[in-house]
């Protein structure tokens, strides 16, 4: 009687824990890490973004570069009449010369020169904002992977914890007489299948975290905390809206339209080059006080006549006009690029809207139920234990399941933000 007490007394305790597996766990973790601090770090640390911010400022000075005249040229010479001794000041044909020449452009090359260096500048400038978006949006992505893990993690502890009771439970059985030994077998056999899948959990942690601290610009060692969960926020943009948003706020789209306006203007600053350019010229000659009288001074002016257009100046329209066709293609690419990428995301922030729903209502209390009643039935010594261990399993990958989904509609709505260009960097950090 003793011994069939006892028995019981640890099935029942297997069912309370079975019941308590269902129940949301409430974890106080010492320290969480923060997903918002860590796009602040990066924000200033990452190399990426750094690299391409200096870029971006660098061309900024091409722009007075472009639009500013050649360097003037100054002579400074000596004329002397006859070569068998020096006629300063004795021959009125000795003189010094001095002269100065300023080459300018045709009335607006400048301007246009100016205005390519500027929108390659603000193109440079999308394409670092485009980067500080697709940044933020692999830190978001590594984050929620980085919970998923430990979460994971989580669960299969929680599923050790009932194994061993199911262990001891079999084994009570079996000495008892009313078991048989492939339900202990069962039960240590699974528990073996958990460290190893702990052992791989435990190295995607590691490799998680130290991609995190390299896009964040941290060394790949430096300790991290736990992520913590994010909670399932509704999404409400509707297609049509996430499309025409892309279109007017992508930095992708704007890089991209900036640089068809460069080209544009290049081809205009290549048609001006058939138009030739003035240079000005001021002379002056020094005599000697003796003919001080007679010094001389000119102004003159010469102009470059584009005698080889059609090796020079002709191709050079030809290579600007193909240039402009390309950067268009290339703009037309990357629309048809983010409306793919934008639609499949809201594609899938759909799918997985529904998916977790069909876990909270439908999936998920089934499953419940389902183990309870096996529970109750092992306990009673209806059914065996590996009933038991495939519902457990069940709950397991549905659990596993739910939180991926979460973490994938996460990701999906980070990498919707790089692309559409619209978001204000807040996160969405809660418990669920």
């Amino acid at each position: 009687m003793g011994d069939g007490s006892g028995r019981m007394k640890r099935l029942l305790s297997l069912f309370a824990a079975g019941v308590m597996f269902f129940a949301p766990a409430a974890v106080v973790l010492a320290g969480e890490l923060s997903l918002q601090g860590l796009i602040d770090e990066a924000l200033q640390a990452s190399p990426e973004i750094l690299a391409a911010r200096a870029k971006a400022t660098a061309s900024g000075f091409r722009v007075p570069q472009s639009m500013s005249l050649p360097d003037p040229m100054v002579m400074v010479g000596y004329q002397n009449e006859g070569t068998s001794s020096f006629t300063f000041n004795e021959a009125s044909d000795s003189q010094f010369l001095f002269s100065a020449s300023q080459l300018f452009f045709f009335p607006g090359k400048r301007a246009l020169k100016g205005e390519v260096a500027a929108k390659e500048v603000e193109s440079l400038s999308a394409s670092a904002n485009a980067v500080r978006l697709r940044t933020i949006a692999v830190i978001k992505e590594l984050y929620y992977d980085l919970f998923l893990a430990h979460r994971s993690m989580d669960l299969l502890r929680e599923k050790d914890v009932l194994l061993h009771k199911v262990e001891d439970a079999a084994l009570a059985r079996y000495a008892a007489g009313e078991g048989i030994q492939q339900d202990v077998l069962m039960a240590q056999t699974e528990k073996y299948m958990l460290l190893e899948r702990e052992e791989m959990l435990r190295q995607r942690i590691q490799t998680l975290e130290a991609l995190l601290n390299s896009t964040v610009g941290r060394d790949q060692a430096a300790p991290l905390d736990r992520p913590a969960a994010p909670a399932f926020v509704p999404y409400s943009q509707t297609l049509p809206e996430l499309l025409a948003a892309a279109y007017e706020n992508s930095p992708e789209i704007k890089a991209r339209e900036k640089m068809v306006a460069s080209t544009n203007a290049r081809v205009r600053v290549a048609q001006r080059e058939y138009y030739p350019d003035i240079t000005v010229t001021g002379n002056y000659g020094l005599k000697g006080s003796a003919f001080e009288d007679m010094d001389m001074w000119s102004l003159t002016t010469s102009v470059n006549v584009p005698l080889y257009y059609t090796t020079k100046q002709r191709p050079a329209v030809q290579e600007a006009e193909a240039s402009m066709s390309g950067a268009k293609n290339e703009l037309q690419a990357v629309r048809l690029r983010l409306s793919a990428a934008i639609r499949e995301n809201h594609a899938f922030m759909r799918t997985t809207e529904r998916l977790m729903e069909l876990y909270r209502h439908g999936l998920t209390p089934k499953i419940h139920q389902d183990f309870q009643a096996a529970m109750a039935s092992y306990a009673t010594g209806k059914t065996d234990a590996l009933s038991v261990i495939s519902r457990l399993k069940t709950i397991t990958e549905i659990e596993t399941s739910y939180w991926g989904q979460l973490v994938e509609r996460k990701k999906a709505r980070a990498r919707l933000e790089a692309l559409t260009g619209v978001t204000d960097f807040r996160t969405e950090e809660g418990r669920q």
